[in-house]
C-alpha cells in the first residue's frame, strides 16, 4: 500500500482519508478481471458455437458488452469494485470520496483506450507515477479514484479530554448527541468541531461561546457521559 494519503473534506465538514492505490496493486486487479473475463469469453464461445453463423454474430456482440460493460456494472454495485480490485482491496470512488456515479464509471472506462496508448498502458502508468493520487488520464476526466478500501471502524468518544461533570440536567436524547459528537471528533476538521461544539457549550457551562477551549470541556462531558470519570 503506498504511503500516500489524500484528505478530502465533505460538505458536512467531516475530514475523509482516502490512500491510493498505485500501479502495483492495479496491475494485479486487471490482470484478475482479464482473466474473469477470458474465462466468461471461452464459455459463451463454446456455448454459442452450437447455433452456427447466428451464435458468431452474437459473440461479437457479446464480446463488445463484456470488454465496455464488465468494469461499469460491478463498479456501481454497492461495493464499487470489480472482482479484479475487491480481491486486492480496492475500490472506485469519486474525488470527494462518495461512490462513483454512472457518467463517472462510463467516462473512467471509455477513456481505456487512451491510457492504453503509446502501448500496454503506457500513458496509464506514467499518469499514476507522476501523481500523488495515482490518478490515470479515465480518472483525471472522470473525477474517480482507485483507492484502498479499508474495512470500517466503529467510532468511539475520544480519549483525550479529562471528564467533566455536565452543568445541566441532560435529557438521553441530548446525553447521546453529545457523545456522537465526540465519536466524530477525530474525522472533523478542527473548525467544524468548534463549530458543533459551540452548539452544544451549553453542557459544559459555556453557553454562547466557541473555541478549542469550549471544544475541549464539551469533549470532557462526553467522556463523564460514558463513565470515564477518571
Amino acid at each position: 500500500m503506498l504511503d500516500t494519503v489524500v484528505s478530502v473534506e465533505t460538505p458536512e465538514g467531516m475530514l475523509l482519508e482516502l490512500r491510493p492505490a498505485g500501479p502495483s496493486a492495479r496491475f494485479h486487479a486487471f490482470l484478475f478481471d482479464w482473466l474473469v473475463r477470458l474465462m466468461i469469453f471461452i464459455a459463451a464461445s463454446i456455448l454459442l458455437s452450437l447455433f452456427g453463423g447466428l451464435g458468431q454474430a452474437f459473440l461479437f456482440i457479446f464480446l463488445f458488452a463484456l470488454e465496455w460493460l464488465y468494469p461499469v456494472v460491478f463498479e456501481l454495485m454497492p461495493g464499487g469494485a470489480t472482482p479484479g480490485k475487491r480481491l486486492m482491496g480496492l475500490r472506485v470512488v469519486m474525488d470527494d470520496g462518495l461512490p462513483v456515479t454512472p457518467p463517472a464509471s462510463i467516462v473512467r472506462n471509455l477513456l481505456r483506450v487512451a491510457d492504453f496508448l503509446p502501448l500496454m498502458f503506457g500513458f496509464a502508468i506514467v499518469s499514476m507515477l507522476l501523481r500523488a493520487d495515482g490518478k490515470r488520464l479515465g480518472d483525471i476526466a472522470a473525477g474517480t479514484m482507485v483507492v484502498h478500501d479499508r474495512p470500517a471502524r466503529s467510532d468511539s468518544p475520544v480519549t483525550g479530554a479529562a471528564p467533566i461533570v455536565p452543568a445541566v440536567r441532560l435529557s438521553l436524547a441530548q446525553q447521546a448527541a453529545v457523545v456522537a459528537l465526540a465519536a466524530r471528533a477525530s474525522r472533523l476538521t478542527p473548525q467544524r468541531l468548534d463549530e458543533l461544539a459551540a452548539l452544544a457549550a451549553v453542557v459544559s457551562g459555556d453557553r454562547g461561546q466557541a473555541g478549542p477551549d469550549v471544544t475541549a470541556r464539551v469533549l470532557g462531558v462526553a467522556q463523564w457521559l460514558i463513565g470515564r470519570r477518571k
